[in-house]
């Protein structure tokens, strides 16, 4: 696997599949993750419609940011809860793949990215000949409400997000964490799940969200406790997964990028919001297609591949 080119297109070389329980809506859900050409890029097919049933993760298709991230076509066809999907593809650096599911909604699975990481590097990459594109941040752009925040400006060749989360529970409390996406051993980034406060639950399920919710696929934290009897994978497990979220959210941009994120107190609604303030100008980024001259091996987490083969 170490010999592959980490600067041109890769889809995987075998079909994956995966069923479970969608957070969300409680559904049971199954999907089949296909091989697919250079220059698809990632594509969700809603088997269960006869028609009007392609779905492009696009940061432009995203209807909704409450507690997930839902994309929709013309039609009104939808697929929710991606973002843990699409941070494993971004992760492994697949470029085109076509995501066959048949309900509206990705399983949860154990809350985290581990299963789709795990069976992808199981399937293997197929490695094609065509250059992979990459978006590169030409000018600082910011989104903010209040003390909340997110910003993206330029950097050289990596894809750097610092995070910062703030609760006054103290269980999770103040978190921060920086990650050098193309460089760093993400395992602890894609092994982190979801969480919730126990007072919130109510009021979650109120809305009509969670059905399938449950301490196998997320951290429940209750005053000074984690419900969940195995407690916490990692020190940072929450604000890790919000860098898990996020980017699987920029992956909705298309490519991969090159930049440097900074963010306070956000989620899916500020990477959304930002996506949309970058590509509003073409000043703000270039899309380049780049060879494997003029760009150095770390542009692909070569680090993360090694350290969970």
């Amino acid at each position: 696997m170490l010999n592959v080119s980490y600067l041109t297109q890769k889809t995987i070389k075998n079909n994956i599949s995966f069923s479970g329980i969608a957070l969300h809506n409680g559904h049971n859900v199954n999907v089949c993750i296909k091989p697919a050409e250079p220059d698809y890029g990632i594509v969700f097919k809603r088997v269960d419609l006869k028609s009007n049933n392609i779905i492009f993760p696009n940061f432009n298709n995203v209807t909704n940011t409450s507690l997930n991230t839902t994309v929709e076509n013309e039609f009104g066809a939808r697929v929710s809860t991606i973002e843990h999907l699409m941070g494993a593809l971004f992760g492994l650096g697949i470029d085109n793949a076509l995501i066959e599911i048949d309900n509206e909604e990705v399983p949860i699975l154990d809350g985290s990215a581990k299963v789709f990481i795990d069976k992808i590097i199981l399937s293997g990459f197929e490695v094609s000949n065509s250059p992979i594109k990459v978006i590169k941040i030409n000018k600082e752009i910011k989104y903010s409400n209040g003390e909340r925040f997110i910003s993206i400006k330029p950097s050289t060749l990596s894809l750097d997000i610092d995070f910062e989360l703030k609760y006054k529970n103290k269980i999770i409390g103040n978190q921060r964490n920086k990650v050098k996406v193309y460089e760093d051993d993400l395992r602890e980034i894609y092994n982190s799940r979801t969480f919730c406060l126990f007072e919130d639950i109510e009021i979650i399920k109120k809305n009509g969200l969670a059905k399938g919710g449950s301490l196998e696929n997320a951290i429940v934290v209750k005053d000074e406790e984690i419900l969940n009897s195995d407690g916490l994978r990692n020190d940072k497990e929450f604000v890790n997964h919000k860098i898990l979220d996020c980017i699987g959210d920029l992956y909705t941009s298309g490519y991969r990028i090159v930049g440097s994120i900074e963010c306070s107190q956000g989620g899916h609604y500020f990477t959304n919001q930002l996506l949309r303030k970058v590509f509003q100008n073409k000043e703000n980024f270039s899309i380049l297609e780049i060879k494997e001259k003029n760009l150095p091996h770390t542009l692909i987490n070569r680090n993360f591949l090694k350290s969970i083969a």
